[in-house]
């Protein structure tokens, strides 16, 4: 029996998403890549269960993506779903996209994309091929729903970044930042270039171990658990002031810790941490005032600044005693980097 012209279409689609994608069943080397900069990257990926070959053995690693295998890619690997949203009605390619059937293979892979935050545009083709920009946009946002991760604050130089569509830039950054995505020799990014079976593995691959290796900031309570915040300052040494950050919090598990401090013309900016109780500890449940310490040059107005993330508790020998100082500046001076200074952070000992 004869296909139609748009039934052929769809089966070519299918089979080129499915060739990319791993299957059940036993798993050798591929017979193409020796050569390819990916190789190892595409082993490991293929190793995980994540993708597999074109007619056996062969992985074709300078094939175009297009968008069925980038989504699915990014949405298997990793490991999206949509398994804790209770819905009234079962969602449908079609209530989110013009152009993904609701019979498609790949139409569920479509759905979780755009309910997991991928910015996938209402009219996108499966078919069609997908740019590095394109890409690197989906799988960093695919990132971010593992969890909320710090990226140092730098702006990296492209040479190519006039081509490089708004709204995209900042995914790049990061995904260059995290050494997920790399620049050619020329400092290129090309983003408009079609993205290669090869490029889109290994930064697949890199995107997976970042996620492994990487812990992400511990999520911010609806409210700050700390009240009654303030900043003031007194004299220390010559040349040196002694910033003090006190508050109150609910019991003596908690703490705070000056995580950064900012100069900007005579203000000193003190940013701040909140230091959470050990959840396998006990606590007497009294009102306290903790506090924290930061040594500025003198001459500098310091401002409290913002809640910057919340740090893990520390271990048992590591606790200070209550209104305990560190992190005294050496001969008394203290330097006007911008940079963190250490300073120590309060509250008693749990009770075990």
């Amino acid at each position: 029996m004869k296909l139609r012209k748009s039934s052929k279409s769809m089966a070519a689609l299918i089979i080129a998403v499915s060739s990319m994608l791993a299957a059940s069943g036993s798993v050798s080397a591929f017979s193409d890549i020796a050569n390819d900069p990916g190789e190892q990257r595409i082993l490991d990926l293929q190793k995980r269960g994540i993708v597999q070959g074109i007619g056996g053995d062969l992985f074709k690693p300078a094939g175009k993506v297009n968008g069925a295998a980038a989504v699915t890619l990014i949405v298997r690997g990793l490991g999206l779903n949509i398994d804790n949203i209770r819905f009234i009605k079962e969602p449908e390619a079609s209530d989110y996209f013009t152009k993904v059937k609701n019979d498609a293979p790949y139409a569920q892979t479509f759905i979780i994309a755009r309910m997991n935050g991928l910015d996938l545009p209402r009219d996108i083709h499966p078919s069609a091929h997908v740019t590095r920009e394109q890409f690197a946009n989906w799988l960093f946002q695919g990132i971010l729903t593992k969890g909320d991760y710090a990226f140092t604050e730098q702006f990296l130089l492209i040479s190519d970044a006039d081509s490089v569509t708004d709204g995209y830039m900042n995914s790049i950054q990061k995904l260059l930042i995290s050494k997920i995505a790399e620049l050619d020799g020329k400092g290129n990014f090309r983003p408009s270039d079609v993205i290669t079976r090869s490029e889109a593995a290994v930064m697949l691959d890199k995107a997976i171990e970042f996620v492994e290796k990487t812990k992400p900031i511990p999520e911010l309570p609806a409210e700050s658990p700390l009240s009654d915040l303030k900043l003031t300052s007194a004299p220390y040494a010559e040349g040196v002031a002694k910033a003090s950050l006190t508050a109150t919090a609910p019991h003596p598990g908690y703490g705070l810790e000056v995580s950064s401090i900012v100069f900007e013309g005579q203000q000193a900016t003190v940013n701040y941490r909140i230091r959470l109780p050990d959840p396998a500890a006990l606590y007497p449940q009294v009102i306290t005032t903790v506090t924290a310490e930061a040594y500025i040059p003198a001459g500098f107005t310091p401002v409290l600044g913002t809640l910057e993330g919340m740090s893990s508790p520390p271990a048992a020998s590591d606790s200070a005693p209550n209104g305990s100082e560190a992190g005294e500046p050496a001969d008394g001076a203290a330097g006007n980097s911008g940079s963190a200074t250490e300073s120590a952070s309060s509250g008693s000992a749990p009770l075990n």
